[in-house]
């Protein structure tokens, strides 16, 4: 049975090989539908949502797992977010007439920076590299080789209705069998796209490898969430200084601020802004507009 949006995790046993499939459906159109993005972008976003999944594997809890591109092209941004509970956001940011191309075409050249965020008041970590290679799978592999120096393969797809893709790492430890992490690339290496898309993660995993000797985890549902609201939005008004704040009020009356993520729109009168800065009465539910 087909079984969208979901995270399995799988070990082949004795040869410190780790493996994991991630396929989004409805998580993804939730995220691609808050945005009109051209389909060039909409299948780059995904891909990247499918990245940050896969590398949100060996978080812990609590954390959350940010892939994000930031480039010169016509793709200027991309943002995907994983916490440990498998929910996902993202954005991207682009201009003028985006034309199908590789990585190199739509995004030029950038960099790519993945940030653990342990929350809570924790330092977040992050690792940067210059952003090479033709896809974002190539640029993510080519992270873990400098910055990691952890073996790691992706292959990622996106048809713009459907985001999936395979993580595979090697691990330190010894094998039972020398040969077992190239023999793993190897037999990965003869998925297509369209079977990344259209098999189950089940179907996926036995079709690559059913003569290795693999334990599969329980899969872990992957859903849509983002994390603003008024009280996130607040902080950041409260962050910008009430005088600055209530010059922008003079001018326009009332605040709005947009999400990025979800596009969702939060509008502050100047009860609201009051309450931002004294305290003194909590925000108001009903400033919220979509």
């Amino acid at each position: 049975m087909f079984s969208p949006d979901i995270l399995q995790r799988f070990l082949f046993e004795d040869n410190a090989v780790r493996g994991e499939l991630v396929h989004l459906d409805a998580t993804y159109r939730a995220i691609r539908d808050t945005h009109s993005y051209p389909l060039p972008v909409r299948s780059l976003l995904g891909q990247t949502l499918v990245a940050s999944a896969l590398l949100s594997g060996s978080i812990k809890a609590h954390d959350s797992l940010i892939v994000q591109v930031q480039a010169s092209g016509p793709v200027h941004l991309l943002v995907a977010q994983c916490t440990s509970r498998r929910s996902l956001r993202g954005v991207a940011r682009w201009s003028g007439a985006v034309k199908p191309g590789d990585l190199e075409a739509l995004c030029g050249p950038g960099r790519l920076a993945i940030t653990i965020d342990p929350g809570q008041g924790h330092d977040r970590y992050q690792g940067l590299v210059a952003l090479s290679g033709k896809s974002i799978a190539a640029a993510i592999e080519t992270y873990f080789a400098q910055s990691e120096q952890l073996p790691t393969r992706l292959w990622l797809a996106c048809d713009g209705e459907r985001a999936a893709g395979m993580l595979l790492q090697s691990l330190p430890g010894k094998r039972s069998d020398p040969d077992a992490w190239n023999r793993v690339q190897h037999l990965a290496d003869t998925v297509t796209g369209r079977e990344i898309l259209e098999l189950s993660v089940d179907e996926l995993r036995r079709r690559l490898f059913h003569e290795e000797d693999v334990r599969v985890f329980e899969p872990e549902r992957a859903t849509f969430r983002c994390t603003c609201s008024r009280e996130t939005i607040g902080a950041v008004l409260r962050s910008l200084g009430r005088a600055e704040v209530e010059e922008a009020l003079a001018e326009q009356g009332e605040l709005a601020v947009t999400c990025e993520f979800c596009n969702r729109r939060y509008v502050f009168d100047p009860v609201d802004v009051e309450a931002v800065f004294t305290g003194e009465a909590p925000l108001q539910a009903p400033g919220t507009r979509h």
